[in-house]
């Protein structure tokens, strides 16, 4: 099952569906089954933030029709559900050591999926729904309840709402061994001794009450479930924000780039200053379509790199600091319900491409686009640039580089740090943050890395064209709701979506209704 109601499973319920779990058959009556139970809303938050990541990875791997028919579906309901179940096996008895392992070694998993039907079995027996997700990376679930080497998740049970059995297994009834106490196997949050949890987030998504009230208003439409495609679901995800009307700002940050002294743009590095004072003069692209939109406008000039990134971080710890307490009052601040990114930097693509590399894991030689009026000359240059700055601060930082806010000042820029700062402040006011281009993405990225729960505030505005874009949106699970092979940046995507998020709003508002 993959949608549930918010109210909760009572302790007693929960402890009879996982003593059934823990009665099921297992190969030498080994039982190697471990049950994480997970409650807290930031795991989930975590969680749901890296199935929506494999789920757009999968659909990238289909032909387009498929991939269309697979993001149609809904696949898990981890943000929905009261409770999450993490079974694990525990592989680290030798299998000659364990009867019946010596010729099938993967038995202990096949007993794993014994448990889970068991579970499954009583949970339906109570009237509770499970769903079995597997939408993760394993090694990524593992680091994320905390299992040590040597146990490994099977997925993420989503439980909540929507035999005969002999009373021993045949080993135990013949004193071969006995049957663990069940608060032995079952573990709250995180395996234990497993080290310091991840830092405490300080931001929530939307709890299940909310999430499920938007999907219910969908559901009450005369229109088939999801007719509405992608707009279905960035309006339950603002719905889910209690936002119903789109009303707020572009955020325009602006950004100089000691990289553009390497000949990785085509323009000279005066246009910045000559598009903020368009911007500010209300002439700029962006600005033209945000007062159409019926947003206001808040241009920021968030100042110069220090480095040019092949040679020197392009910002220091301070700076970071600063530009992201900046940001944060910024986006914060304020009224109305969304805030677009928008940004204005020559050569910024460059240190956009050398983040989402270096936050990816990506090749370097993979991430780097044309930007824009660039001739081929000018991309050898840029992907030099790209592959020189990511060997620089892997030599300067070694693994600190995996850290988002140490990538950020060694190879991001000012406004890179800026827009990261308001993402978490609008996040935090509430408020949903539509994304532009690469730039304003990487920046959000950053900002999930820091906050997982940011990432239920953010709408991909649209896919540009720089090549590391789509990589981006991946990471951060989400589907963009234009693709127009924009170049015009300062936020022009994102306000045009805006412009269709106010449309299926209104839809959603005054669509009729089934009851």
């Amino acid at each position: 099952m993959r949608r549930f109601r918010p109210e909760p499973v009572l302790p007693e319920v929960l402890t009879r569906v996982l003593g059934a779990a823990h009665a099921a058959p297992s190969v030498g009556h080994s039982q190697p089954w471990r049950f994480i139970v997970v409650t807290d809303p930031s795991t989930r938050d975590r969680a749901a933030w890296m199935a929506d990541e494999q789920r757009q990875r999968q659909a990238a791997q289909m032909a387009p029709e498929p991939a269309r028919r697979l993001l149609d579906l809904q696949l898990e309901g981890i943000r929905e559900a009261p409770l999450g179940v993490v079974v694990a096996c525990d592989r680290r008895a030798p299998p000659a050591g364990v009867l019946g392992r010596s010729t099938f070694a993967d038995a202990d998993l096949w007993s794993c999926a014994c448990a889970i039907e068991n579970l499954w079995l009583a949970a339906r027996a109570e009237g509770l729904g499970v769903g079995w997700v597997t939408l993760f990376e394993p090694g990524g679930l593992a680091d994320l309840v905390g299992l040590p080497a040597g146990v490994v998740p099977l997925g993420w049970l989503c439980v909540g709402w929507p035999d005969e059995r002999l009373p021993l297994p045949g080993l135990e009834r013949s004193g071969w061994s006995q049957r663990q106490p069940l608060e032995e196997v079952v573990l709250g949050e995180r395996w234990p001794g497993s080290g310091p949890p991840p830092p405490v987030s300080h931001l929530r998504a939307p709890d299940q009450d909310r999430v499920v009230a938007a999907r219910d208003v969908a559901d009450d439409l005369l229109t088939p479930p999801g007719s509405m495609g992608v707009l279905d679901r960035v309006v339950d995800r603002l719905m889910a924000l209690g936002i119903e009307e789109v009303s707020g700002r572009l955020v325009l940050a602006a950004g100089r780039h000691r990289v553009a002294e390497l000949g990785v743009s085509a323009f000279d590095p005066a246009v910045t200053d000559e598009v903020v004072a368009a911007a500010r003069a209300g002439e700029a692209v962006g600005v033209v379509a945000a007062a159409a939109a019926g947003l206001t406008v808040e241009v920021v000039d968030a100042g110069t790199s220090d480095g040019n990134l092949r040679d020197g971080d392009a910002l220091s710890d301070s700076q970071v600091e600063r530009l992201l307490a900046g940001g944060r009052r910024l986006g914060g601040s304020g009224e109305g319900t969304v805030v677009a990114l928008g940004e204005v930097g020559v050569a910024n693509t460059t240190p956009a491409a050398a983040l989402a590399a270096a936050l990816l894991g990506a090749d370097p030689q993979e991430v780097v686009g044309l930007g824009a009026s660039s001739d081929w000359a000018t991309v050898e240059r840029k992907r030099a640039a790209v592959v020189g700055a990511l060997e620089r601060a892997r030599r300067d930082h070694g693994e600190r580089l995996s850290r988002p806010l140490t990538a950020l000042a060694a190879l991001g820029g000012p406004e890179f740090a800026l827009l990261a700062g308001v993402v978490l402040g609008a996040a935090g006011a509430g408020r949903a943050i539509v994304l532009d281009g690469l730039a304003t993405s990487v920046s959000a990225l950053v900002a999930v890395m820091v906050e997982p729960a940011a990432a239920a505030h953010l709408v991909a505005g649209q896919r540009s064209r720089e090549v590391a874009h789509p990589a981006v949106l991946g990471r951060l699970g989400l589907e963009p709701l234009l693709d127009l092979r924009l170049r015009a940046g300062e936020g022009t995507g994102a306000v045009l979506a805006c412009q269709l998020i106010r449309t299926a709003l209104e839809v959603r508002r005054r669509a009729a209704k089934t009851v």
